[in-house]
């Protein structure tokens, strides 16, 4: 009788001790998933800056400005075209872009959506564009994915398309 109450004593014991590492474990893990929780309102605000850059860059036909904005590795996917992946593609694609632009022609972007993490963030927003004029030429709408890397976000991949024109 007495090893059978050993037996029943190490097993209360070891019961003990898993279910409360468990407990421990579980509480640590869930303090951990608070604590990562992004503050996405600071995000939206963050990559909304990177938006007013772009939108400013492009205006200015700023090419080194927009392309600085694109990973090495980014993927753009523009209205009525084919992908153009990597930052030569890229920097061909941008200046035939910007041949095309007319003069005085003002571009905003505005940040309507983000969702994600701090490390990786997909954007969804609108487009406007007026002319030197102040009348509004066009408008659209795209969505990007930012990346952090070495500390600042750069885009990895986007896609946007102009509305159809107003008749």
């Amino acid at each position: 009788m007495k090893k059978q109450n050993s037996y029943v004593a190490i097993l209360a014991f070891m019961a003990l001790f898993t279910f409360g590492c468990e407990n421990a474990e579980k509480e640590t893990t869930e303090e951990v998933a608070v604590m990562a929780e992004p503050d996405m309102a600071a995000v939206k605000a963050e990559i909304q800056e990177m938006e007013n850059a772009w939108a400013k860059a492009q205006t200015d036909k700023d090419l080194e400005g927009l392309l600085t904005m694109y990973a090495e590795d980014a993927v753009s996917m523009g209205d009525d075209q084919p992908s153009v992946a990597g930052k030569a593609a890229l920097r061909a694609d941008i200046e035939k872009g910007m041949t095309s632009r007319p003069e005085g022609q003002v571009t905003a972007f505005e940040t309507t959506e983000v969702y994600g993490s701090e490390d990786q963030v997909t954007e969804i927003g609108i487009s406007t564009s007026t002319d030197a004029a102040g009348n509004v030429t066009e408008t659209g709408k795209y969505m990007a994915i930012w990346e952090k890397r070495d500390g600042k976000y750069v885009c990895i991949r986007d896609i946007y398309n102009q509305d159809a024109p107003k008749k």
